[in-house]
């Protein structure tokens, strides 16, 4: 299970790096049990003092392979990888995970992919609901990094 490799293993692991490179056109584990990889997530923020980053999206998507493949270039892996515990939330044909999607406000309204940031706490700290990245297959590097690093500052603010 790749996806649950990315969550446990250091960095991005030995074993999902390998899966990943092994066909980049399926970045998404269709066999993921995402609920378990995001307890493991939320576990290993805590421990490491990151944010979460759900990536909701699907395979036959090339907005979605775009948007993967943009995560793990040289410019933007180490920002992902430092700042983020990475799970990955395979939709479908719009058909899985329906209950995950819903749990954190259907982020994939606006189109996918799509992403939830979270904190360690579970608080919702962004969430693209506008289709923000629907179109990753046209965004740049620079775009990417700037997105990524303007996420990685949230912060929980509680409600007055």
């Amino acid at each position: 299970m790749a996806a649950a490799l990315l969550v446990v293993g250091s960095g991005f692991g030995v074993a999902a790096t390998q899966y990943l490179m092994a066909d980049p056109s399926r970045p998404y584990d269709e066999s993921a049990d995402v609920k378990a990889e995001i307890v493991t997530a939320l576990a290993r923020a805590q421990a490491e003092n990151k944010l979460i980053l759900l990536t909701f999206g699907a395979n036959w998507c090339p907005d979605c392979r775009a948007f993967d493949k943009a995560i793990h270039e040289p410019e933007l892996a180490p920002t992902v990888e430092d700042r983020y515990v990475l799970v990955k939330v395979d939709v479908g044909n719009w058909d899985k995970n329906i209950d995950v999607i819903q749990r954190f406000g259907n982020p994939v309204a606006g189109g996918i992919p799509s992403i939830v940031v979270l904190d360690a706490q579970e608080h919702n700290l962004y969430a693209t609901k506008a289709g923000q990245l629907a179109s990753s297959r046209n965004m740049s590097t620079e775009e990417f990094v700037r997105f990524f690093e303007a996420m990685a500052t949230l912060q929980y603010e509680p409600p007055d």
